[in-house]
């Protein structure tokens, strides 16, 4: 009698019920085997692999069985389709055709042997691999448009449940008869998602903080672990918190029973996760970190070489006339390339920290008092009004100018046809030389053009903004008095573009444009 090794596989693993696919494939292969007087000497079983996206390189139960056959240790490979072996075109008949070679024949319970006797055998063995992979894009782009249609029709399509969510009965009922669930609000958890937005937003916590913040309270995730940095970050992430399911480039209509977070803060822990980002060039306006004991934090520089300044603890060392040796603490802002000797740096190596932070504090109270008097509608006018008619100008200058460069350039290329025929008072060369120079000035124009469009659209943007940003700052008056260390240097820093600090503790403060307006002088 003859040895059969048999592979059984499923896509997904709820086809592992047993009801359902691996024991109806082991029933058909075992009837197969007794009927042609085979041994199944060994079954090997593949649950949730997908035969057309796993290559057959990474997938453990065939390359068992090619050891096997280089072995001679069973003479058939038995599955209940031939499928079951992969469903790529580029790949599967070639594994087929490998295990004959070995001496294996290659059976299915549905579709008879598969040999490979002539150019026919080969080409059939193609095919049937051919249309298996075509079922599966089929399938793939079937499932991908549904789930498409499902999340733009606002529809919960499953996966993990989202921190601050539960899944409850739906009452609605699937093709097959199973009760669907659906997302809401769970409101214990949705306490702990507004906490950890406020803290990043407000307090300038970090993943790494946050998440030991959480443990150190006892909360745990949905599976009971403790947080990690990627749990936060994925929250921050999660635009679900503000009313969307997200599938990719689709997203659904604002689900407002589903609303944890409002839109101005998620797109807040947007902005200062991107500036966390290791991969982040631009100037940076949020704290670096909130953790230390002096206001400013990242935006503070050298005004003599423009490097960025650190804060560091230096201990003053005396001696009493009774030997008792007493230490203080002072806190200051040193010169990093100046103390590392970097570059020529004419200015001082350090600066006190409290006579630094308590002059810019000074300061940030005087504006942010402004405010209060500032009514919105004024600040409106003063922030955008003048600027983005003046932006609108710039481009309908620009446009009117690149319009009448195009209609030149089609002239002068009539002209270099009728130059061509000897019809023109103007060479070919001459002619070619203004084309060149056309093109170059509507090039020019185009740069500048865009660069204009990009501008307006960034007014626009912010106009469109400047609510929240006039609530925010007002709401900043209000607090900084009162606030934390921690809400201080966040306010600071989004207030601040940059604080530089030269000889004699001269002090120059950059102002934030989004703000300063609010509060300038027309």
């Amino acid at each position: 009698m003859e040895k059969a090794y048999c592979l059984y596989r499923v896509s997904t693993k709820k086809q592992v019920d047993p009801k359902d696919d691996i024991p109806m494939q082991k029933i058909a292969c075992r009837e197969f085997a007794q009927n042609n007087n085979w041994i199944i000497a060994k079954e090997f079983l593949e649950k949730g692999i997908s035969g057309f996206k796993v290559s057959a390189t990474k997938r453990d139960a065939i390359q068992d069985l090619k050891e096997a056959a280089l072995n001679k240790e069973f003479d058939i490979l038995l599955v209940y389709m031939f499928d079951r072996l992969g469903r790529r075109d580029d790949e599967t008949p070639f594994i087929v055709e490998w295990f004959v070679k070995q001496g294996i024949r290659v059976w299915s319970t549905q579709e008879g042997e598969q040999r490979f006797e002539n150019q026919t055998d080969k080409l059939l063995n193609y095919i049937r691999f051919w249309q298996a992979n075509g079922e599966s894009v089929k399938t793939s782009a079937r499932i991908k448009t549904r789930l498409e249609q499902l999340t733009n029709e606002g529809i919960y399509t499953g996966g993990v449940t989202p921190y601050g969510y539960k899944l409850v009965p739906s009452g609605v009922t699937n093709k097959k008869g199973r009760e669907l669930k659906k997302l809401v609000i769970d409101e214990r958890e949705a306490d702990i998602v507004r906490m950890v937005f406020d803290k990043t937003v407000n307090n300038g916590y970090g993943s790494y903080r946050m998440a030991r913040y959480l443990n150190e309270l006892g909360i745990r995730t949905h599976n009971g672990s403790e947080f990690q940095c990627n749990n936060i970050n994925r929250m921050l992430k999660n635009r679900i918190y503000c009313g969307y399911y997200v599938a990719k480039e689709n997203i659904s209509p604002k689900q407002e029973h589903l609303v944890i977070i409002d839109e101005w803060q998620y797109n807040e822990a947007q902005n200062i996760l991107k500036q966390r980002s290791v991969k982040n060039t631009d100037k940076k306006h949020i704290a670096r970190t909130t953790k230390g004991r002096t206001l400013l934090s990242g935006n503070i520089v050298c005004a003599h070489c423009g490097s960025r300044m650190t804060a560091t603890t230096h201990y003053d060392k005396y001696v009493l006339a009774d030997n008792t040796v007493v230490k203080n603490e002072v806190l200051k802002y040193i010169c990093y390339h100046r103390t590392r000797r970097l570059n020529d740096c004419d200015g001082q190596g350090s600066y006190v920290a409290k006579r630094v932070d308590d002059e810019v504090n000074q300061i940030l109270i005087d504006y942010l008092s402004k405010i209060k008097d500032t009514p919105k509608d004024k600040a409106l006018e003063i922030r955008y009004k003048k600027q983005i008619e003046q932006c609108r100008n710039k481009v309908k200058e620009l446009q009117q100018e690149k319009d009448k460069l195009d209609n030149r350039l089609k002239e002068l290329a009539a002209e270099v046809g009728r130059a061509l025929v000897g019809e023109s008072k103007f060479s070919v060369d001459i002619l070619s030389m203004s084309l060149d120079k056309t093109k170059e000035d509507i090039r020019i124009i185009e740069v500048e053009l865009n660069e204009c469009n990009k501008t307006l659209y960034e007014k626009n943007t912010l106009f469109n903004q400047l609510d929240n940003s006039y609530a925010q700052f007002h709401g900043w008056a209000n607090e900084y008095m009162h606030a934390t260390l921690e809400q201080k240097k966040m306010i600071a820093c989004q207030l601040i573009d940059e604080v530089r600090v030269g000889r004699g503790y001269s002090i120059e403060i950059v102002f934030n444009m989004t703000y300063k307006q609010f509060v300038m002088e027309e």
